[in-house]
């Protein structure tokens, strides 16, 4: 099993807790990730790595809830 990585060092945030909220929450941005895990981004640092890895998980819940 892969460990997770920190995103966010402010708040703390994985990038498998960003993915949970992209599959669970039906969130479709960074920003609305972040507000879904309980806090807005703080100094910004991580913004582009966590719009990489939603964009990265958006298709995939698409193809999950087509099958």
């Amino acid at each position: 099993m892969v460990s997770p990585m920190y995103v966010c060092l402010c708040n703390g945030y994985t990038d498998s807790q960003i993915k949970k909220v992209v599959h669970e929450g039906g969130v479709s941005t960074a920003e609305e990730a972040y507000m879904a895990l309980g806090s807005g981004f703080c100094c910004g640092a991580c913004k582009d790595c966590a719009n990489e890895i939603v964009g990265a998980e958006l298709p995939k819940r698409t193809l999950m809830a087509a099958e």
